[in-house]
This record gives C-alpha cells, sequence and structure tokens, in this order.
C-alpha cells in the first residue's frame, strides 16, 4: 500500500526509524516496478544540526531541503557518489533523511548506483510521482540506533546523536 502523504509532515528524527522496512519504489523505463526494502536511515534536522547541509544556510545544491516533506533532495558526494534522501517536516523547516542502504546493497552510493538514482531524481515529488514513491507491506523491523557515519566536520555533540536507524538484521558498527 502506497504512503499517505501526511506520513512526510512530520520531522526527520520521527520519520527517518519509520522509513526502515518500507519499500522504495521506483518504475524503470520498461515501466516494471523495482521494489526495494529500506534497511538502514540517518535523519538531518535542520539548520541547528551542524552535520545537516541546511546548517550552512541555503545554497542551489541543498534549496531542495527547504520544501515540503515529500520531496527529494540528490546531491553528488565526492564527485561520485549519488545521495538519495527524502526531504521532511513543513516547508521551510530544511530537514530530511538519507537513504543509507537497501536490501541487498548496503551503503548510500551502492544502493544508488543500482537503481540509478541520481540527479535527475532530484527535487522529485514522491506523493504524487508514478515514477518514485514508497509503500508499506507491514513489514516491522527490529530498529538499531547508533550515531551517524560520514560527518567528521559536523560537532561532536551533532556527531554523536543517535540518528542512524538500521534493520538489525543488516546492522554493522
Amino acid at each position: 500500500m502506497r504512503i499517505d502523504n501526511e506520513f512526510y509532515f512530520r520531522n526527520a528524527d520521527a520519520v527517518s526509524p519509520l522509513l526502515v522496512g518500507k519499500l522504495l519504489c521506483l518504475r524503470r523505463e520498461s515501466g516494471e516496478v523495482l521494489r526495494m526494502r529500506i534497511t538502514e536511515t540517518e535523519c538531518y534536522l535542520g539548520v541547528e544540526d551542524t552535520a545537516c547541509h541546511a546548517s550552512k544556510g541555503k545554497t542551489p545544491r541543498n534549496s531542495a531541503l527547504w520544501q515540503e516533506g515529500g520531496y527529494t533532495y540528490v546531491y553528488l558526494c565526492y564527485g561520485m557518489y549519488n545521495m538519495f534522501n527524502i526531504i521532511t517536516g513543513a516547508e521551510d523547516d530544511p530537514q530530511g533523511v538519507l537513504i543509507r542502504g537497501v536490501e541487498g546493497y548496503l551503503g548510500p552510493g551502492k544502493f544508488t548506483k543500482y537503481c540509478g538514482l541520481d540527479k535527475r531524481y532530484h527535487g522529485l515529488d514522491m506523493k504524487n510521482s508514478d515514477q518514485l514513491w514508497l509503500e508499506s507491506d507491514g513489514y516491522q523491523p527490529e530498529i538499531v540506533c547508533s550515531p551517524r557515519v560520514g560527518i567528521d566536520y559536523a560537532d561532536e555533540c551533532d556527531r554523536l546523536k543517535p540518528w542512524r536507524f538500521t534493520d538489525k538484521r543488516f546492522f554493522v558498527k
């Protein structure tokens, strides 16, 4: 069943653990729908979170963070890895959830490479898209919370927040 629009309008720290176990659905050019179970997420919560791109202010690159929940934010990391995020919350309250992995592809760059999620999907409205959306089939994973990874640039208090959410079956320290 497709996720309802209200799901996206909560804060990232509430949505991020709820995304684990959901199905990210991508319609391929052939019409086939690829359903990928989300295994790991990280939340980024506004301008006060020094790990969030919004902490540096609004730029052309990160402007999607200021959209209402349900839009996508895709950016290139290290010039080679596409990072796929789902925006949450209200418009002008920049926050989102990084999808760090799906079943079979752990790691945000591996997952996006596998399914071809790149800048073409930046700014897409998942609430109304027939190209990319979320579904729930009732699966309820056991969630492990841990600090986010790859954010050495952030203040220590933000680096230590347990805002990485992983299906226990796929947790790797």
